[in-house]
């Protein structure tokens, strides 16, 4: 018998004859049942779409055998997946406390404990030194159970209740509970199988939360008032377009609770009086298609983030958004005064107002900046950064009267670490650097580069590598791209990165077209028929870091996940020979397919990133680069493709058809591994060490094809 340890969070199960010692390393071949799409004249043969059918038992025992051959070609490798695994969690700092968060009385803070996967939150009332609550331990939620995930913790406006959402399936599906942090009780409340968003109105006792369709589209707002059944509550409102979806959030101010509706392109906002919770959520302005606005409320007005254009004959004239402003109440767009003009080469991203100063997000130049605007003083710049390139992200923030602001910074060289801006000094406050136990900034150090595209675009890319690295020959190169719905890539650190780093391995993220990098225009010119920008872009950079010398075609790693996998089955398809392996994390690669039924969840809502296949011309555009329609018979490089078996972003078969048809038709002997986790979803593992166990099976297989499994480390160097 096989023994499969290591591999149990695969969900592989042994079969019942077990394979010979030759036929183990024979991949396995996938019946092919002959099925053929038809629209817009053309005929598409799909003979592995019977993977569909998870009930099948033919799928499942597919997915096993697919699981077996994998742990079956990578057991030379695990020795290397333990020492990656050791090294990874060597640098963690087990036992750890995250920077405590003033709310009102109470001291709000999580920790992590050695040899617990998952999270603690506590608290702690008065000050630090007082004895500590623990609100919610997930390793306590988690016994028993193969996956868990939290969606939301939200602490009721008196601190005596919490709510918290949880998904045990990978499915995003979730169930919310509430407890009395007073007796550690858990209330009769709750409800089932919901999205994660919670908001608590002023008066403790009233909870809006979001429903989803058969599509899991979260598309119905309810009202629930604790005590009661949730047979009783109230449905407040519900969005029909299936292109849309709705949710909620709470003003800075805890004033308001807005309801939006948003689709990739439209936005449509509602309000409601915290404070009385039971009227009727009023619309601020009716949708505009193609017009977003995010509301945010400050004194007597609402502060509007939008795109909208007063002449309707100039669509797109504010691309990179304004900021207006209008009279709580006013539901007129003719009533917003402008406070910050649209400008071409920034992009406002987002607004935090407190009640003396704003905190704006802005765009520029690929980097996002935090700009700081004192409402008495009239005072308005940019908060300085440590360091050239960086990533930053608001992080707890919990009173609105204030003098300080927190954020979160990294870079690629530089460890999470949190700040707070003391708006009386002007000062930046260090709090706190997430501990990285043995690493020493100082022996890497990091590039931003150019690369044209095949339109002459040139396209940024943010590298890092160790300073003794030899570069005076080409080496190993692991490159990393996205690229869709706005999204910025940017740079980033990683502890468990620097496996790659010390054994010589030099990281690239890519800031191609269709990701939000450089702002909204860079986003817009890699959608819809402009997809293969973001393909062109990806492969510009990758023959940019060969002319340069950084590496060479054989040394040349790509790797994406998602839709980011979907760049890297474009890129294999497009150009196969660049590559020496590629890695492909639930790669979203049936695109006309999964874009024609509105069955699949999020099919609709898709529409407005990559088309509507019912119309022709989006239909040959997306049959043009679909990965999957566009295997051919030819050599592809190494590859490794994960999925998930409950995956609702990426079903599992988008994955599964890919790995089936490329076997058949490639006409390569290089390895294609696919590695099904059979209890998880989008994100795989969800406990740290399981996400270690992950990251440390990926570089094994990266290490392996570099040649670099008995590599050593370089040490820290002081």
């Amino acid at each position: 018998m096989i023994v499969l340890a290591f591999f149990s969070c695969f969900g592989i199960k042994t079969l019942p004859n077990p394979p010979t010692e030759k036929t183990k390393f024979m991949p396995p071949v996938a019946e092919k049942i002959e099925y053929t799409h038809s629209e817009h004249n053309t005929e598409r043969s799909d003979p592995y779409y019977w993977m569909r059918d998870k009930e099948n038992i033919k799928v499942i025992d597919h997915l096993n055998a697919e699981n077996e051959y994998t742990s079956n070609v990578s057991e030379p490798l695990t020795n290397l997946r333990k020492t990656l695994f050791d090294e990874m969690l060597g640098r963690i700092q087990e036992n750890d406390l995250s920077v405590p968060a003033k709310d009102g009385e109470w001291w709000y803070y999580s920790r992590t404990e050695e040899g617990k996967e998952y999270t603690i939150y506590c608290r702690k009332k008065g000050s630090l030194e007082a004895p500590e609550e623990i609100i919610l331990d997930v390793n306590e939620l988690a016994k028993d159970k193969d996956y868990i995930q939290l969606g939301a913790l939200s602490i009721s406006p008196d601190h005596k209740t919490v709510a918290y959402a949880i998904d045990d399936t990978g499915r995003e599906k979730y169930d919310i509970y509430f407890k009395d942090l007073r007796s550690g009780e858990l209330l009769a409340d709750k409800l089932e199988d919901i999205s994660p968003s919670i908001r608590w109105a002023n008066d403790n006792k009233t909870i809006f939360y979001t429903t989803r369709d058969e599509a899991l589209r979260p598309w119905q707002v309810h009202r629930h008032t604790m005590g009661t059944s949730i047979e009783q509550d109230e449905l407040i409102y519900q969005e029909d377009d299936k292109q849309f979806y709705v949710g909620t959030y709470k003003s800075n101010s805890d004033k308001y609770i807005f309801i939006y509706a948003a689709s990739t392109l439209t936005t449509e906002i509602r309000y409601l009086d915290a404070d009385k919770p039971q009227e009727k959520p009023q619309v601020i302005t009716p949708r505009t298609t193609e017009t977003e606005y995010w509301v945010s409320h400050w004194g007597d007005q609402f502060l509007f983030v939008t795109n909208h254009c007063a002449d309707q004959t100039k669509p797109k004239c504010a691309l990179n958004n304004k900021l207006m402003t209008t009279p709580v109440g006013s539901s007129t767009p003719s009533d917003w005064k402008q406070l910050i003009p649209h400008r071409p080469t920034v992009q406002l991203t987002g607004i935090e107002p407190f009640s003396t100063f704003w905190i704006l997000f802005e765009r520029e130049n690929g980097l996002e900046y935090m700009r700081f605007m004192h409402k008495s003083t009239g005072e308005d710049f940019r908060i300085p950064m440590p360091e050239p390139a960086f990533t930053i992200w608001q992080s707890t923030n919990y009173e609105y009267e204030t003098n300080t602001f927190r954020f979160g910074y990294t870079s690629l060289t530089s460890p999470r670490s949190y700040y707070d801006f003391d708006i009386d000094s002007k000062q930046l406050v260090k709090l706190k650097e997430i501990p990285v136990i043995g690493y020493n900034k100082d022996l890497y150090t990091s590039e931003r580069i150019m690369a044209p595209s095949a339109d002459g675009t040139m396209v940024p890319m943010s590298i890092v590598y160790r300073k003794d690295l030899d570069r005076s020959a080409p080496q190993p190169v692991y490159l990393y791209g996205y690229g869709s719905y706005g999204s910025s890539m940017d740079p980033y650190f990683s502890s468990s990165r620097l496996s790659l780093l010390d054994r010589g391995v030099i990281f690239a993220l890519t800031h191609i077209r269709g990701g939000g990098d450089l702002g909204r225009q860079w986003y817009e010119d890699g959608k819809f028929l402009k997809k293969k920008n973001t393909f062109y872009d990806f492969i510009g950079c990758a023959k940019k870091l060969i002319a340069d010398g950084y590496t060479s075609a054989d040394k040349l790693i790509i790797s994406g996940g998602s839709a980011g996998g979907l760049l890297i089955g474009a890129a294999i398809n497009m150009e196969p020979g660049l590559f020496l392996a590629a890695v492909a994390d639930v790669p979203f690669v049936d695109v006309v397919t999964t874009m024609l039924d509105e069955t699949i969840p999020l099919t609709a809502g898709e529409w407005e990133e990559w088309g509507n296949p019912k119309d022709k011309e989006y239909f040959d555009y997306m049959l043009s680069y679909s990965p999957y329609d566009n295997v051919i018979a030819q050599n592809y490089p190494h590859l490794l493709v994960t999925s998930g078996l409950h995956d609702p972003r990426v079903q599992y078969w988008e994955p599964t058809k890919w790995v089936a048809k490329l076997r058949e038709m490639k006409t390569d002997n290089n390895q294609l591994l696919l590695k099904t986790n059979m209890s998880a979803g989008h994100g795989g593992n969800s406990g740290r060490y399981g996400y270690l166990e992950d990251i440390a099976f990926e570089y094994a297989f990266l290490l392996d094809k570099w040649g670099l499994v008995d590599a050593p480390t370089q040490p820290p160097q002081d």
